[in-house]
């Protein structure tokens, strides 16, 4: 050692450019080293000698990283790992008052002691250090370094109130997590600095703090170490914290480590206590203030001078006291302790039999355990270290391989990805020691990059679960006065400053969901103040929109596309319903106004469209006196009013008012007057929502599916709903009412006193089954008998040899023919009927007479046969108002039986049956077909 080398001490407290002046000194030379408390602060520093020097001469050397160029002048390391013996120009040591730490403590005490520059050694640190410095190092120089900001004790504050760019720091990595979940619902978020993280997520964390993201931070002391942050404010929310050993209160000196991070270079800072933390005593502020502060009276202290000659000998020198008054031998530390847990092991025990195997014992017993798990458990992983090494020479490299792979995921939540770092920041630290893996160069790669990849999954998982980037963005700006510009996507999600902040559906604006009550007077104040020009410009779109963008809804809503932009509501006019605009107050008057009349123009065409007939005429002024009043009626019942409701006024029409109203599509049916062109599905849909709204329904029926000629008849439907529908009711379904007319149709010409069956004309037109039908009939009035008999099937045709056809084939009818009534009697009975060679089938018919002659159903007239029923029209055709437009069987025009183009069936005269030949073997059973 040098005797002549300049010692400084550059004693002071937080931001006096000690550090600063330590690098400029160790540039100074041609060589240096400088030992820093932590892995993070450490790479700081290397990173800024690079950006001066290059990285081809600087050095990086912690527990887990290794940068060691070729050429290299200037190292940067952790104090502990420090390599010994470099021979440097120049040496620092830095926060050199961590000679007091009980866990780490003896290794600055042996920088203190015994680390040395050739030429000059600085020791960094608080002014606490200066006795002992002296008494220990009795050359050093003592330089005083004064801070540069002043440092003032503002009291207690809610977090809630907390202002921008203030640090909170806790003592549990609990309370940590929940301030920071408290700011990011009130504030949008906050970094996350612990000494738990990687160096990479936490210059990540650091970085988004720096650069503005975020505005508050939340940390443990280990702010309190060398970081250089932007922070006006440092609160306490806690001021004990657990040791290791106990909870203790923490001493002036380490509040005001951490307080001195608030106020940088010449900008001065703030410190104050928050939540349950009680207000700071006077004495307590005043010396953290002031920099004064009860000098450090002992320094922690183990012998380095250490002897590998047994496993016996060199826990005896680890054990050595001191009677130095400055040093108290250090409490049990990790590798001592794991050096006592494997000496029981009888296999080490027997490997460690030499000095070059007792030291490589204890290199293995100073792997950190980074894992925190049980000193047991520790030990194990040492133990199977240790004896590959010792039997091997290295570790192997696929057991190695295996650890590393368990842990390289990046799926889990914070507590699982912080776990995943710890692990792998000791196989990190097993693949930088020299010589315990083949491949070195490899597997410092291989771990450095699973660090680097759950260090990035951890600070994504912290920014994801503490940081609401849209508030913070939003705030930012709105605080710095910022124009806000609005942008509005073909899905209508909005986004300002680039953060989605909610959708705009139609002329409102629904914030996203995901935001939190504290967070939503901030979003939409942010947010409507910006989409103020979108409100205009997408009215404008919306005023030039053709109608085929606008739709109603059943309910009487108004849509724009998938957009609810209004609604219907009634007025004295069923026909001219008013509109109601939805649209934020926030868009303003005139955009309320715009939308208004557009839609209120839609409305208006598509009535005007959709009831053209109805409205025609009620403008027909040739029309007068009871027509013009009947017409009047169908205008005030949207062109449908069941027969039964008007059966007076339609017997005092005359047949000039019958035939205006015709004119103009009026079909007067036996049960409905209506106008046939209004029954489509678009006008029927319609008319529900205006009739709905006239009524002042709370909740709109919907229109039945387009296309059905029976539905089921539900109960509880408004009174009149059918009828509007286009439907009448008539048991357990609802027909049609065009299809109930052309079925009356069909019925004028039946017996109904005597009964009739229905035919397949009758179910075809109706869709129905023949039990449905039944239960039709009876809701028109009709009473219904049920009957069964038996099914006679026809035999099947004899089949003649190729070469002997029959002359004359002979046509076989395709069906049974069902009996006009129950009173007809068949040719044969079925006693007279061959006999059928599998057990008899069963057939079920209806017979159906008129109410009245068992009880007379409501709603109807007596038919009487051959007679227009209940005062109805005889209207043939398609929607026709005449007879003879039929085709019968004599062809086009001609006066044959009726035909009803709509259901595509016709009543016409049998035709002539050809002889039967009497030699034929189904002659007897054509014969009772001919009969029946």
């Amino acid at each position: 050692m040098n005797t002549s080398a300049r010692i400084t001490a550059v004693l002071g407290p937080t931001n006096t450019g000690k550090t600063h002046y330590a690098i400029e000194r160790m540039l100074a030379y041609r060589t240096g080293i400088i030992g820093l408390p932590l892995r993070l602060l450490a790479r700081e520093v290397y990173d800024r000698i690079v950006a001066l020097r290059g990285p081809s001469v600087v050095a990086l050397v912690t527990g887990e990283e290794r940068i060691v160029p070729d050429r290299v002048q200037y190292w940067v390391c952790t104090v502990e790992a420090m390599p010994p013996g470099m021979g440097c120009d120049f040496l620092a040591i830095d926060e050199i008052q961590l000679c007091a730490d009980p866990e780490r403590g003896h290794v600055f005490t042996d920088r203190l002691l015994n680390a040395r520059g050739t030429k000059e050694t600085v020791f960094l640190g608080s002014e606490t250090m200066r006795p002992a410095i002296a008494a220990m190092v009795p050359k050093a120089q003592f330089m005083k370094k004064e801070r540069f900001s002043t440092l003032t004790y503002s009291g207690s504050k809610k977090i809630s109130r907390m202002r921008p760019r203030s640090a909170i720091v806790s003592f549990s990595v609990e309370n940590v997590y929940a301030i920071a979940e408290l700011l990011r619902r009130t504030k949008g978020g906050a970094a996350v600095v612990m000494g738990a993280l990687s160096p990479r997520t936490r210059n990540a964390q650091v970085e988004m703090y720096q650069n503005g993201d975020v505005d508050y931070l939340v940390a443990t002391d280990a702010i309190g170490m060398g970081l250089n942050l932007d922070i006006d404010h440092v609160s306490f929310s806690a001021l004990t914290k657990f040791d290791g050993q106990r909870v203790r209160y923490l001493e002036p000196d380490e509040l005001a480590q951490i307080a001195g991070r608030a106020g940088r270079h010449m900008t001065h800072g703030t410190f104050g206590v928050t939540g349950e933390a009680h207000e700071l005593d006077e004495d307590v502020v005043e010396a953290i203030e002031n920099h004064t502060f009860r000098p450090v009276k002992k320094l922690q202290w183990r012998n380095s001078r250490l002897q590998f000659g047994s496993i016996e000998r060199l826990l005896q020198t680890l054990q050595e006291r001191t009677d130095d008054p400055w040093l108290t031998r250090v409490r049990e530390s990790d590798d001592l302790a794991a050096l006592r847990n494997l000496s029981q092991d009888a296999e080490v025990v027997a490997r460690a039999s030499d000095g070059k195997s007792v030291q490589l014992l204890w290199d293995v017993c100073r792997i950190p355990d980074f894992r925190g798990i049980s000193r047991n458990e520790h030990a194990n992983l040492l133990r199977d270290m240790y004896n590959f090494l010792h039997q091997h020479g290295h570790v192997p490299e696929d057991w190695f391989a295996r650890q590393v792979k368990r842990i390289d995921r990046t799926d889990g939540n914070i507590d699982t990805l912080s776990r995943r770092l710890a692990f792998v920041r000791t196989w990190t630290y097993v693949a930088q020691r020299r010589g315990w893996l083949k491949d070195e160069t490899h597997w410092r790669e291989a771990t450095r990059a699973v660090e680097d990849r759950l260090s990035d999954a951890l600070h994504d998982a912290l920014t994801q679960r503490f940081v609401d980037r849209r508030t913070s963005v939003l705030l930012r700006r709105l605080k710095q006065k910022e124009g806000l510009v609005a942008e509005v996507n073909e899905q209508g999600e909005v986004t300002v400053g680039g953060e989605f902040v909610g959708k705009l559906e139609g002329f409102r604006f629904r914030m996203d969901k995901t935001a939190s009550a504290d967070e939503a007077k901030t979003l939409r104040q942010a947010s409507v103040q910006a989409l103020a020009p979108q409100f205009h410009l997408r009215a404008d779109r919306f005023y030039n929109a053709p109608d085929t963008e606008i739709d109603f809804t059943d309910q009487g809503g108004l849509m724009w596309g998938e957009h609810a932009v209004g609604k219907l509501v009634a007025s004295q006019d069923a026909l001219k319903p008013e509109v109601v605009a939805f649209v934020d107050d926030e868009a303003g008057e005139d955009v309320a106004q715009k939308v208004q009349r557009r839609l209120q123009h839609f409305i208006d065409r598509k009535i005007a469209a959709l009831f053209e007939p109805l409205l025609a005429m009620s403008r027909d002024e040739a029309m007068a006196g009871l027509a013009r009043g009947f017409a009047f009626r169908l205008l005030e019942n949207f062109g449908i009013i069941p027969r039964g409701e008007v059966a007076d006024e339609v017997k005092q029409l005359d047949q000039d008012s019958r035939g205006a109203l015709r004119k103009h599509g009026v079909r007067f049916g036996q049960f409905t007057i209506f106008m046939p062109l209004l029954l489509k599905p678009a006008p029927t849909r319609l008319r529900l929502v205006l009739w709905s709204l006239h009524k002042n329904l709370d909740d709109f029926p919907d229109a039945p599916p387009p296309g059905l000629v029976t539905i089921p008849a539900a109960r509880g439907v408004p009174q009149g709903f059918y009828a509007m529908a286009g439907y009448r009711a008539a048991g357990e379904r609802a027909i049609r009412i065009d299809m109930l007319e052309r079925l009356a149709d069909m019925l004028r010409d039946k017996d109904s006193r005597n009964g009739f069956e229905a035919n397949a004309d009758m179910l075809s037109i109706t869709g129905m089954t023949l039990e449905q039908f039944a239960d039709l009939m009876q809701g028109l009035g009709y009473k219904a008998d049920k009957g069964e008999r038996a099914k006679v099937k026809a035999a099947a045709p004899e089949v003649q040899p190729a070469e002997t056809p029959t002359e004359e084939p002979v046509e076989q009818p395709s069906e049974q023919p069902a009996p006009e009534g129950p009173n007809e009697t068949p040719a044969e009975t079925p006693a007279e009927q061959p006999a059928p060679e599998s057990p008899e089938e069963m057939e079920t018919f209806f017979t159906f007479t008129w109410g009245g002659r068992a009880q007379r159903a409501a709603g109807g007239n007596r038919p009487q046969q051959g007679q227009r029923r209940g005062g109805g029209d005889r209207e043939g055709g398609k929607g026709g108002e005449q007879r003879g437009k039929g085709r019968g069987p004599k062809g086009k025009g001609g006066k044959g039986p009726r035909q009803d183009k709509g259901a595509k069936t016709f009543e016409a005269k049998p035709k002539k049956e050809k002889q039967i030949d009497p030699d034929n073997p189904f002659a007897a059973a054509l014969a009772g077909f001919k009969a029946k």
